[in-house]
């Protein structure tokens, strides 16, 4: 075979070669083109992100305790006090991310006791900002502040019928306590606040509750 006829040989087979590889390397180059941008994509999100709810931040939680109905109040929820009912509640609540501050919604039963020949019943929903100081690891003070809104039933017997009746509104709460962590999900709180609950006739009255609470984060 002449010298030629070899050159031309081999520059037909590098034609077709080059003519079956070129839509192969191509594919390539535009695959890792794309996975490269998604890759900056994906560091950019979690570069510039600031999740406000982030793992372990959440929590839900269960209380049960004393509430003080007296009126005018003279005691401080399980601390004595002559008209105590039984105060129960559940909470979600939620500390902003890498913050000790959050917000809080909750229930609260506040108990019921016999007056005035017949029964008055508070309970209410609460939506507080809520607060923690750590003391360690394991140990924090708790605060909170916000507004409750309650609904007050009041039955009587016939001689005190005037003071009868069911009243719903807001009006201020708070409340001071403590958690103790028992594991990384789990804690025990005490804790003790004061809602302003709506009476008929009588206006805005301060109803206090200490309970024992658990939560557990998520």
């Amino acid at each position: 075979m002449s010298i030629q006829k070899t050159t031309l040989l081999f520059s037909s087979i590098a034609r077709q070669t080059t003519c079956r590889l070129l839509p192969t390397a191509a594919l390539t180059v535009a695959t890792l083109a794309c996975g490269v941008a998604a890759q900056a994509q994906t560091s950019n999100a979690s570069n510039y992100a600031t999740p406000t709810f982030a793992p372990g931040a959440s929590y839900i939680a269960l209380n049960l305790g004393t509430a003080d109905l007296s009126r005018p109040i003279t005691a401080f929820g399980l601390f004595g006090g002559e008209q105590q009912g039984q105060a129960h509640g559940v909470a979600i609540g939620n500390y902003f991310a890498g913050t000790n501050y959050g917000v809080e919604l909750s229930y609260a039963d506040l108990g019921s006791v016999n007056r005035y020949g017949g029964s008055t019943k508070v309970d209410g929903i609460n939506i507080s900002m809520v607060g923690r100081i750590p003391m360690g690891s394991s140990f924090s003070f708790l605060g909170k502040l916000g507004t409750t809104y309650s609904r007050t039933d009041v039955t009587t017997d016939t001689a005190n019928s005037n003071l009868a009746g069911t009243e719903r509104g807001f009006d201020w709460a708070y409340g001071v306590g403590a958690e103790l962590m028992l594991t990384p999900q789990w804690a025990a709180t005490l804790q003790y606040a004061e809602h302003f609950v709506k009476y008929p006739t009588t206006g805005s009255e301060r109803v206090s509750s200490t309970t024992l609470g658990a939560r557990y984060y998520y």
